[in-house]
């Protein structure tokens, strides 16, 4: 049977630091996608891409990002949000995706609207799935200052337990892998960075300046986010995912792919 998709590791060096970027990555024709994923999940949060007929024949790039998954980082206390982007940067000259659609998640979103402002020639459209645009979004991330504490392995336990509890839609799910998705030692640069960012780098301004089409996405159990008016109110779509939260990828894959999917043929 025709792999649907290849398997890859890209050795690259970012800001000095030794990478083996594992991805999932496929050719073809039309405009490519690269995807971003959030912190604690992995490329196979969009492996079902190559299942959607919406999709058929269309290039694409996944990979495990720094501190996640099968990616090897021979210094994880390095990474943050910029050097993330600066990950996302090299693979995409790696695998030669010129003009790309855009879709990332939560930490992934974070790095792909900076990403995007970094070039936003290049973008040609950007479904934004409950990335950081403001300081509440930090409902995750923050727990590294809300929770301190000196022992890394000792908050990942804490945090992976609080995921497992909470009253949200796919939390104790995503819980369930994390110990086994995220590497310890990137947790805490990794949070720093994206709560810095999400305070002071203005990532409302940037999103809403962007020139490509816009699509934010959140499940419908994050309906109060404060902003979605504004969004809404400057031309940017919004797709609300039913009966899910977070983790639409997970609470309803089926309504994800066919928004994603809707979004990018009314941007081309």
């Amino acid at each position: 049977m025709k792999p649907v998709f290849e398997h890859a590791s890209h050795q690259i060096v970012v800001q000095q630091v030794g990478l083996a970027v594992a991805a999932l990555q496929r050719g073809g024709t039309g405009a490519p996608i690269l995807f971003l994923h959030g912190f604690g999940s992995t490329k196979e949060d969009y492996a079902d891409i190559a299942r959607w007929s919406a999709f058929d024949g269309q290039p694409f790039l996944a990979y495990d990002a720094p501190g996640c998954g099968e990616t090897v980082c021979v210094a994880p206390s390095k990474i943050s949000i910029p050097f993330l982007v600066e990950t996302a940067m090299a693979m995409l000259d790696r695998v030669g995706f010129d003009r790309f659609h855009l879709v990332g998640h939560s930490m992934g979103g974070l790095t792909a609207l900076l990403l995007a402002h970094a070039c936003p020639q290049r973008v040609l459209s950007f479904v934004n799935i409950e990335g950081n645009v403001a300081p509440e979004d930090c409902f995750l991330s923050r727990q590294i200052h809300d929770y301190p504490s000196e022992d890394a392995q000792r908050f990942l336990d804490d945090f992976i337990e609080r995921a497992r509890r909470a009253p949200a839609l796919a939390s104790a799910l995503y819980a369930a892998g994390l110990r086994h998705k995220v590497h310890v030692e990137a947790v805490r640069p990794i949070f720093t960075s994206m709560v810095d960012l999400s305070d002071n780098g203005r990532l409302m301004d940037r999103f809403v300046g962007l020139p490509c089409p816009k699509l934010f996405m959140y499940g419908d159990e994050n309906a109060h986010l404060s902003y979605l008016a504004a969004l809404a109110s400057k031309g940017i779509a919004l797709a609300r995912i039913a009966q899910s939260n977070h983790w639409p990828m997970y609470s309803a894959p089926a309504e994800m792919w066919r928004r994603i999917a809707e979004f990018q043929r009314g941007s081309t």
